[in-house]
Parts: structure tokens; sequence; C-alpha cells
């Protein structure tokens, strides 16, 4: 069973949280502004959307990231952000309003409290959005659950991994030299890249063709503040030998 801890809002290791700080700043603008504005099809304005491409800084979503394959900026081309919007909306975090998205009640009561954000967004984002749609095989989910990924990923990026050899972890499968890895693909897209979106874990991007097989994922502070599972005594043990 996956157990989250309390995270203390003024716990250092929410620094780590993308999602965490997107949100907070989320709240701060709609405080400022009264609300978020919306388009015909409920979507945020491109107004909301530019400003959250700077503010948020979002690891491959930066402002000039996007900016450089986009002229203007919809919220369908900020994939964080369209999650962002679906949570706050399944949760009641917030609701559509005569043309603006603002804070239901609930959502006020978050305002400031990042720790607080976290225990409410995290468990839910990751387990129950369906993160197959990024993705090109959304109709399959890939196998696994997350009691498993989670207490592998736990042992095995103590000191970090990269994505070819969680992959082999995961799926003992040979990877496909030269083709298209679309188990990676899915481990990344429904698994890996959620993580380091909540902050749990760090990707340390390497670039080319191949970025995902080489990229080393590593787990953050946050993932030791937040998390309790059945192979911590396995990492417990390895620090002190």
């Amino acid at each position: 069973m996956i157990e989250f801890r309390q995270i203390d809002d003024a716990d250092p290791a929410l620094a780590h949280s993308p999602m965490v700080r997107a949100l907070d700043k989320t709240f701060a603008y709609i405080t400022e502004h009264g609300g978020i504005g919306l388009t015909p099809s409920k979507a945020f304005n491109r107004v909301f959307v530019h400003w959250a491409a700077r503010e948020f800084d979002w690891p491959s979503y930066s402002e000039e990231d996007l900016f450089a394959i986009n002229k203007v900026l919809n919220e369908i081309d900020f994939g964080p952000l369209m999650d962002l919007h679906d949570v706050m909306i399944a949760l009641k975090i917030g609701r559509h309003y005569k043309g603006q998205f603002k804070l239901s009640k609930v959502g006020q009561g978050l305002v400031g409290h990042p720790g607080r954000i976290f225990g409410i967004v995290t468990p839910f984002y990751l387990f129950e959005v369906n993160h197959a749609r990024f993705s090109r095989f959304d109709e399959e989910p890939i196998l696994g659950n997350w009691d498993v990924f989670l207490n592998v990923l736990n042992v095995e990026t103590e000191d970090g991994a990269t994505g070819a050899y969680l992959r082999q972890v995961l799926f003992d499968e040979p990877d496909p030299t030269g083709a298209f890895d679309d188990v990676l693909s899915s481990l990344y897209i429904q698994v890996l890249r959620p993580l380091c979106w909540a902050g749990l874990l760090y990707m340390d991007r390497a670039k080319g063709f191949r970025s995902t097989e080489q990229s080393v994922f590593t787990k953050t502070p946050l993932w030791r503040a937040a998390l309790r599972l059945e192979t911590d005594y396995i990492v417990s043990g390895a620090t002190r030998h």
C-alpha cells in the first residue's frame, strides 16, 4: 500500500515540485486578478498561458522552450498547464464561472499552504489522471501498477538510474535497437514524467534522439519526505552499508 506522509508547509523539499510551485503561483494570480480568463471552449486564455509560461519556469516547458515552437501560446500548447486545469476542476479546487476560472472554498483554503496542496493534489494526479492521453498508445495503458513502480523506483533511483536501465528492470525486455521504443515511451509518459512533475523524481535530461534512454532519474528530497514504501528497509540498509 502506498502511503504519503503529511508535509509541513515550510518543508524546503517542496521546492522540488514544479506542480506545487505552479499551483501556488496560480492561486496568487487568481487572488490578484479575481480569476483567470477563459476562452469560449473554457480553456485558460492566452494572457494567462503566456504569464504561466514565464512564471512557472517548468522543466522542458520554459517560456523559451514553448516560444521556440509556437508564436503564441494556447493552453493546449502547455501540457502541464492542461493537467493542472483538469486536476483543479476534478478536485473542486476551482470552477468556471461567467467566463472565468475562480477558486472554490476548497481552493481558497489551500492558498499559502504548499504542503497541503501537495498532499491533496499529488496522490490524485499520480493515480487518477490518465497520463496516457499524451501518448500515441493511449488505448493501451502500460502494464504494471503504481505499487510496483514506486517500490522498484525507490531502490533503483536512490543513486540515479537511466531510463534504459529502469525499462530493463521493470519489464525485462530487450531494447529495440534503432527503433522507436514504445515501452520506454509509455513508461516515461505514464510514470516517470508524472513523478518528475510532482517533484518526486529529478530528470537529468540527455540530448538527442534517444534522450529518454540516456537521461538519469534520481529521487528528490521530496520523495524521501513524502513517501512511505515497503522497500524503504532495502534503501536504508544500503545507506548504512
